[in-house]
């Protein structure tokens, strides 16, 4: 069996990629289809076609993203070798991973009734003399070789963020 992980964007595929290779994940690159994670939405997205016709085996499915109320369409040829489907949220926004990073969550909490972590991330947020500006070279930039601060972000964002719907889990669930 084989784990296929689609990420919802760009972002939480940058995210996924910096906590396997920094061995952090419950899973290693041998665990996942063709080796990686996949920015796709739909199991028909072009890019991983070449992976699911190559692979004969059994597949579970791990989606990752914030918005997470689309379904999966599992096409005909798919349902005998998919085993299982889990959702990772990551409401209301990966940016909460930079607020809590920044030590920023008291002053995010007093203005987080008119603003989003998004915006609050490109008004609040600085690294390297650069504006947080939505851009996965600023989450690698962030992130890289930084691996233990990312944990303690997730597992504090678990901690305080209270609880999603019964069938989506936290990026926290699939850390070691």
């Amino acid at each position: 069996m084989k784990i296929l992980i689609m990420c919802e964007g760009s972002n939480e595929l940058k995210i996924i990629n910096i906590l396997l290779d920094g061995g952090k994940l419950k899973f290693t690159r041998d665990d996942l289809l063709d080796m990686r994670p996949f920015h796709a939405r739909q199991l028909t997205s072009p890019q991983l076609k070449p992976a699911l016709d190559a692979y004969h085996g059994e597949i579970e499915i791990y989606r990752v993203g914030d918005k997470m109320t689309d379904s999966l369409k599992i096409p005909k040829e798919l349902s005998p070798v998919v085993i299982s489907q889990r959702k990772f949220c990551t409401k209301p926004e990966l940016e909460m991973l930079l607020i809590i990073a920044e030590n920023k969550v008291a002053q995010f909490e007093k203005v987080k009734s008119s603003q989003k972590p998004k915006s609050f991330c490109k008004e609040n947020v600085v690294f390297n003399h650069k504006n947080y500006d939505n851009s996965t070279a600023f989450y690698d930039n962030y992130f890289k070789g930084k691996i233990d601060l990312l944990v303690s972000a997730i597992t504090e964002y678990h901690r305080i963020h209270g609880k999603h719907k019964a069938d989506e889990g936290y990026l926290f669930d699939l850390l070691k």
